[in-house]
């Protein structure tokens, strides 16, 4: 009722009930007792049938990135076209990335750097994920608690690992498994040392992390 009264005016508030519901984009499945499941299965087959190179069954990649995952190459530099598909699926991935396929999420946070001038190089890269995409396109995120008063962040940061020496920091929080929130991305200052890129990571997250206190 008070939804009702406060949105009736947008539209009729419907009521969805089951075990099954749809959010913008997702799938949440709470079948499973303790646990939810997310998945953006349709999302990911979107992102696969649209890409300019169609991915044979067997052609597949057990992980989403490289040694090379922050490098910048020096190959030939793609079309136009060719630079607005590398952009729109990067986009593509960013988003799924972010919410059910966190997986991806370093990968796709290395290409977000090179959407501006991708080559050769930064293709092989997304071709890459588009292959590991290809073979884990049924994957879920699988989430359950064991005590919602403990919640447990991980930080960790790589030193000096992009072209312009700056590092990339990475944190994820849980409270029990799988990880609900997560972060992977450039940090927007040079540090000196691995300890310090380690803090500045530290620093990076503490937003979110007294956040979901």
């Amino acid at each position: 009722r008070l939804l009702e009264s406060k949105y009736s005016e947008h539209g009729k508030v419907k009521t969805h009930r089951g075990k099954v519901h749809d959010y913008p984009g997702m799938t949440f499945d709470c079948s499973e007792k303790g646990k939810v499941k997310v998945d953006m299965i349709s999302h990911v087959e979107d992102m696969l049938n649209k890409f300019p190179k169609k991915l044979q069954e067997n052609e597949m990649a057990m992980m989403p990135a490289a040694d090379n995952l922050f490098s910048k190459g020096h190959g030939k530099k793609p079309n136009q076209e060719h630079g607005e598909n590398f952009h729109c699926v990067v986009t593509k991935g960013l988003f799924i990335s972010k919410r059910a396929r966190p997986d991806i999420q370093p990968m796709t946070a290395g290409l977000c750097t090179r959407v501006k001038e991708p080559d050769e190089t930064d293709w092989s890269k997304l071709m890459r994920l588009m292959k590991c995409l290809n073979g884990t396109r049924k994957r879920k995120l699988t989430l359950s608690a064991d005590d919602l008063r403990v919640i447990k962040w991980h930080v960790d940061a790589a030193f000096a690992v992009h072209p312009d020496f700056k590092c990339h920091a990475g944190a994820a929080m849980t409270v029990g498994s799988g990880s609900p929130i997560n972060i992977s991305r450039k940090q927007k200052l040079n540090t000196r040392s691995s300890t310090e890129s380690e803090l500045a990571g530290v620093v990076d997250a503490s937003i979110v992390i007294l956040w979901t206190k």
